[in-house]
Protein backbone atom coordinates (compact mmCIF):
# COMPACT_ATOMS: atom_id res chain seq x y z
CA UNK A 1 0.00 0.00 0.00
CA UNK A 2 0.91 3.72 -0.82
CA UNK A 3 2.11 5.65 1.93
CA UNK A 4 0.82 8.52 0.44
CA UNK A 5 -2.33 9.93 -0.73
CA UNK A 6 -4.41 12.61 -1.89
CA UNK A 7 -5.63 14.46 1.34
CA UNK A 8 -8.38 16.32 -1.41
CA UNK A 9 -9.35 13.59 -3.53
CA UNK A 10 -13.23 12.97 -4.76
CA UNK A 11 -13.90 10.28 -2.35
CA UNK A 12 -13.51 12.63 0.48
CA UNK A 13 -15.18 15.38 -0.97
CA UNK A 14 -18.20 13.01 -1.61
CA UNK A 15 -17.74 12.20 1.93
CA UNK A 16 -18.04 16.13 2.96
CA UNK A 17 -20.61 17.13 1.10
CA UNK A 18 -22.74 13.72 2.29
CA UNK A 19 -21.97 15.15 5.55
CA UNK A 20 -22.79 18.87 5.38
CA UNK A 21 -25.80 17.69 3.17
CA UNK A 22 -26.88 16.27 6.20
CA UNK A 23 -26.47 19.43 8.58
CA UNK A 24 -28.16 21.52 5.95
CA UNK A 25 -31.34 19.87 6.27
CA UNK A 26 -31.52 18.95 9.96
CA UNK A 27 -31.01 22.85 9.67
CA UNK A 28 -33.83 23.77 7.71
CA UNK A 29 -35.91 20.89 9.11
CA UNK A 30 -35.93 22.94 12.60
CA UNK A 31 -36.34 26.36 11.24
CA UNK A 32 -39.28 25.06 8.89
CA UNK A 33 -41.18 23.73 12.46
CA UNK A 34 -39.65 26.82 14.43
CA UNK A 35 -41.88 28.77 12.19
CA UNK A 36 -44.54 26.73 12.30
CA UNK A 37 -44.86 26.67 16.05
CA UNK A 38 -44.10 30.81 15.85
CA UNK A 39 -47.30 30.98 14.02
CA UNK A 40 -49.31 28.72 15.90
CA UNK A 41 -48.38 30.61 18.99
CA UNK A 42 -49.53 33.37 17.17
CA UNK A 43 -46.29 35.49 16.31
CA UNK A 44 -46.36 38.20 13.86
CA UNK A 45 -44.54 37.45 10.41
CA UNK A 46 -42.44 40.50 10.72
CA UNK A 47 -41.15 38.72 14.29
CA UNK A 48 -40.64 35.81 13.03
CA UNK A 49 -38.53 37.15 10.08
CA UNK A 50 -36.80 39.90 12.27
CA UNK A 51 -35.76 36.91 14.51
CA UNK A 52 -34.47 34.60 11.08
CA UNK A 53 -32.37 37.28 9.99
CA UNK A 54 -31.36 37.96 13.43
CA UNK A 55 -29.96 34.08 13.68
CA UNK A 56 -28.36 34.59 10.31
CA UNK A 57 -26.51 37.68 11.18
CA UNK A 58 -25.43 36.28 14.07
CA UNK A 59 -23.78 33.12 12.49
CA UNK A 60 -21.46 35.70 10.58
CA UNK A 61 -18.77 35.63 13.29
CA UNK A 62 -18.89 31.89 13.84
CA UNK A 63 -18.91 31.28 10.01
CA UNK A 64 -15.23 33.63 9.95
CA UNK A 65 -14.09 31.52 12.68
CA UNK A 66 -14.37 28.57 11.05
CA UNK A 67 -12.96 29.97 8.06
CA UNK A 68 -9.83 30.91 9.89
CA UNK A 69 -9.38 27.75 11.60
CA UNK A 70 -10.22 26.13 7.85
CA UNK A 71 -6.96 28.22 6.77
CA UNK A 72 -5.04 27.84 9.48
CA UNK A 73 -5.55 23.61 9.61
CA UNK A 74 -5.25 23.20 5.97
CA UNK A 75 -1.52 23.05 4.75
CA UNK A 76 -1.46 19.35 7.08
CA UNK A 77 -4.91 18.24 6.63
CA UNK A 78 -6.42 19.63 3.89
CA UNK A 79 -9.63 21.22 3.23
CA UNK A 80 -11.95 18.55 4.09
CA UNK A 81 -11.34 16.97 7.49
CA UNK A 82 -11.40 20.52 8.67
CA UNK A 83 -14.40 21.80 6.85
CA UNK A 84 -16.19 18.85 8.34
CA UNK A 85 -15.09 19.39 11.62
CA UNK A 86 -15.94 22.43 12.61
CA UNK A 87 -19.41 22.16 10.55
CA UNK A 88 -20.57 19.80 12.42
CA UNK A 89 -19.03 20.49 15.83
CA UNK A 90 -16.12 22.07 17.39
CA UNK A 91 -13.91 25.27 17.54
CA UNK A 92 -10.46 26.89 16.34
CA UNK A 93 -9.34 26.31 19.92
CA UNK A 94 -10.27 22.52 20.15
CA UNK A 95 -9.52 21.68 16.61
CA UNK A 96 -6.01 22.87 16.45
CA UNK A 97 -5.23 21.49 19.99
CA UNK A 98 -6.13 18.07 18.94
CA UNK A 99 -4.65 17.82 15.70
CA UNK A 100 -1.10 19.31 16.67
CA UNK A 101 -1.22 16.34 19.76
CA UNK A 102 -1.97 13.73 17.17
CA UNK A 103 0.38 14.97 15.31
CA UNK A 104 3.06 15.08 18.03
CA UNK A 105 1.35 11.88 19.03
CA UNK A 106 2.89 10.15 16.07
CA UNK A 107 5.79 11.89 15.45
CA UNK A 108 4.85 14.42 12.69
CA UNK A 109 7.40 16.47 12.19
CA UNK A 110 6.11 20.48 11.43
CA UNK A 111 2.82 20.63 13.26
CA UNK A 112 -0.13 22.16 10.90
CA UNK A 113 2.73 23.70 8.76
CA UNK A 114 3.36 20.32 7.22
CA UNK A 115 0.97 18.54 5.30
CA UNK A 116 0.13 14.92 6.40
CA UNK A 117 1.16 12.36 3.81
CA UNK A 118 0.66 9.13 5.86
CA UNK A 119 -2.98 7.84 5.37
CA UNK A 120 -2.57 5.85 8.99
CA UNK A 121 -1.23 9.37 10.76
CA UNK A 122 -4.04 11.13 8.52
CA UNK A 123 -6.73 9.07 9.47
CA UNK A 124 -5.83 8.76 13.75
CA UNK A 125 -5.42 13.00 13.44
CA UNK A 126 -9.17 12.75 11.73
CA UNK A 127 -10.34 10.05 14.82
CA UNK A 128 -8.32 12.15 17.45
CA UNK A 129 -10.16 15.47 17.14
CA UNK A 130 -13.66 14.10 15.71
CA UNK A 131 -14.10 11.39 19.45
CA UNK A 132 -12.67 14.19 21.46
CA UNK A 133 -15.47 16.31 20.80
CA UNK A 134 -17.84 13.62 20.85
CA UNK A 135 -17.72 13.49 24.91
CA UNK A 136 -19.51 16.48 25.17
CA UNK A 137 -22.73 15.46 23.27
CA UNK A 138 -22.32 12.37 25.76
CA UNK A 139 -21.74 14.68 28.88
CA UNK A 140 -24.46 17.54 28.14
CA UNK A 141 -27.33 15.50 28.16
CA UNK A 142 -26.82 14.65 31.73
CA UNK A 143 -24.99 17.57 33.12
CA UNK A 144 -26.62 20.60 30.87
CA UNK A 145 -29.73 20.88 33.16
CA UNK A 146 -27.95 20.79 36.51
CA UNK A 147 -25.20 22.92 35.50
CA UNK A 148 -27.18 25.72 33.94
CA UNK A 149 -29.12 25.52 37.36
CA UNK A 150 -26.01 26.15 39.17
CA UNK A 151 -24.57 28.72 37.00
CA UNK A 152 -28.23 30.84 37.42
CA UNK A 153 -28.60 30.32 40.95
CA UNK A 154 -24.83 31.96 40.94
CA UNK A 155 -25.61 34.68 39.15
CA UNK A 156 -28.87 35.55 41.04
CA UNK A 157 -27.24 35.24 43.91
CA UNK A 158 -24.28 37.95 43.13
CA UNK A 159 -26.94 40.17 41.54
CA UNK A 160 -28.71 40.05 44.93
CA UNK A 161 -25.51 40.69 46.93
CA UNK A 162 -24.71 43.37 44.31
CA UNK A 163 -28.28 45.31 44.79
CA UNK A 164 -28.09 44.87 48.44
CA UNK A 165 -24.29 45.78 48.73
CA UNK A 166 -23.77 44.04 52.15
CA UNK A 167 -21.09 43.85 53.64
CA UNK A 168 -20.27 40.82 56.19
CA UNK A 169 -16.85 39.73 58.30
CA UNK A 170 -18.21 36.12 57.99
CA UNK A 171 -17.54 34.95 54.21
CA UNK A 172 -20.54 32.86 52.36
CA UNK A 173 -19.97 29.28 51.88
CA UNK A 174 -18.75 29.08 47.99
CA UNK A 175 -21.04 27.17 45.71
CA UNK A 176 -20.02 24.59 43.47
CA UNK A 177 -21.73 26.59 40.64
CA UNK A 178 -20.38 30.27 42.01
CA UNK A 179 -16.62 28.64 42.01
CA UNK A 180 -17.53 27.14 38.30
CA UNK A 181 -19.21 31.03 37.09
CA UNK A 182 -15.92 33.17 38.70
CA UNK A 183 -13.00 30.49 38.39
CA UNK A 184 -13.16 27.20 36.74
CA UNK A 185 -14.56 28.98 33.22
CA UNK A 186 -12.57 32.06 33.15
CA UNK A 187 -9.41 29.75 34.21
CA UNK A 188 -9.44 26.97 31.51
CA UNK A 189 -10.10 29.92 28.97
CA UNK A 190 -6.92 31.05 29.56
CA UNK A 191 -5.00 28.21 29.96
CA UNK A 192 -5.73 27.35 26.72
CA UNK A 193 -4.81 30.71 25.84
CA UNK A 194 -1.61 30.67 27.35
CA UNK A 195 -0.98 27.82 25.32
CA UNK A 196 -1.07 29.09 22.11
CA UNK A 197 1.03 32.36 22.97
CA UNK A 198 3.55 29.78 24.56
CA UNK A 199 3.60 27.95 21.11
CA UNK A 200 4.18 31.36 19.42
CA UNK A 201 7.03 32.42 22.00
CA UNK A 202 8.79 28.93 22.55
CA UNK A 203 7.06 26.23 20.33
CA UNK A 204 9.62 23.89 18.72
CA UNK A 205 9.35 23.64 15.18
CA UNK A 206 11.08 21.36 12.45
CA UNK A 207 14.80 21.53 12.33
CA UNK A 208 14.90 19.89 9.00
CA UNK A 209 16.21 21.65 6.34
CA UNK A 210 14.88 24.00 4.53
CA UNK A 211 13.14 25.58 6.89
CA UNK A 212 9.65 25.13 7.07
CA UNK A 213 8.89 28.44 9.45
CA UNK A 214 6.40 26.03 11.83
CA UNK A 215 8.61 27.21 15.31
CA UNK A 216 8.90 30.28 17.16
CA UNK A 217 10.52 32.64 15.80
CA UNK A 218 10.11 36.33 14.43
CA UNK A 219 7.06 35.72 12.47
CA UNK A 220 5.21 33.93 14.59
CA UNK A 221 5.80 36.73 17.38
CA UNK A 222 4.53 39.21 15.28
CA UNK A 223 1.80 37.55 14.37
CA UNK A 224 0.99 37.13 17.96
CA UNK A 225 1.20 40.92 18.34
CA UNK A 226 -0.94 41.98 15.79
CA UNK A 227 -3.80 39.68 16.88
CA UNK A 228 -3.31 40.62 20.59
CA UNK A 229 -3.14 44.20 19.49
CA UNK A 230 -6.50 44.28 16.75
CA UNK A 231 -8.19 42.50 19.35
CA UNK A 232 -7.77 45.36 22.28
CA UNK A 233 -8.65 47.76 20.17
CA UNK A 234 -11.54 46.57 18.95
CA UNK A 235 -12.25 45.50 22.13
CA UNK A 236 -11.89 49.26 23.44
CA UNK A 237 -14.35 49.78 20.49
CA UNK A 238 -16.95 47.98 21.57
CA UNK A 239 -17.03 49.36 25.15
CA UNK A 240 -16.36 53.24 24.26
CA UNK A 241 -19.10 53.05 21.56
CA UNK A 242 -21.31 50.67 22.74
CA UNK A 243 -21.12 48.81 19.54
CA UNK A 244 -22.60 45.37 20.74
CA UNK A 245 -22.60 43.80 17.51
CA UNK A 246 -18.87 43.84 17.07
CA UNK A 247 -18.01 42.02 20.10
CA UNK A 248 -18.67 38.47 18.66
CA UNK A 249 -16.48 39.85 15.67
CA UNK A 250 -13.66 40.90 17.93
CA UNK A 251 -12.09 37.04 17.33
CA UNK A 252 -12.07 36.71 14.19
CA UNK A 253 -11.19 39.33 13.11
CA UNK A 254 -8.29 39.72 15.01
CA UNK A 255 -7.08 36.03 13.34
CA UNK A 256 -7.80 36.88 9.92
CA UNK A 257 -5.41 40.80 10.34
CA UNK A 258 -3.04 39.04 12.04
CA UNK A 259 -2.93 36.20 9.26
CA UNK A 260 -2.68 38.45 6.88
CA UNK A 261 -0.25 40.88 8.70
CA UNK A 262 2.23 37.63 8.82
CA UNK A 263 1.79 37.39 4.93
CA UNK A 264 2.96 41.04 4.36
CA UNK A 265 5.71 41.02 7.19
CA UNK A 266 7.02 37.34 5.12
CA UNK A 267 7.08 39.34 2.09
CA UNK A 268 8.61 43.23 3.25
CA UNK A 269 11.11 42.20 6.00
CA UNK A 270 14.47 40.90 5.17
CA UNK A 271 14.55 37.15 4.48
CA UNK A 272 17.29 36.38 7.03
CA UNK A 273 14.98 38.47 9.55
CA UNK A 274 11.53 37.40 8.29
CA UNK A 275 12.84 33.73 8.61
CA UNK A 276 14.90 33.66 11.52
CA UNK A 277 13.61 31.14 14.15
CA UNK A 278 14.74 30.47 17.91
CA UNK A 279 12.71 27.32 18.29
CA UNK A 280 12.92 25.98 14.92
Amino acid sequence: MSTTFDNGSLGLYLIAGAVILFVLIQSIFFLVKAWKQGKKLGLDKSKLRNAVTSSALFTIPSALSVLATVIALAPALGLVIPWVRLSVIGNLMYETTAAEAAMEAFGHKGGIANAVTDPTVYAGIAWVMTLGICFSLVILPFLAKPLHKKFMAASNKEKVNEDEDEVSETKPKRTIGEFINKFATPAIFIGLIGAFIAVAIAGQGSTKEPKELDGAGVLSVCTLIVAIVVSILLEILVKKLKLTWLEPFVMPIGMIVAMVAAIVLYNVLPADIATLEWRG
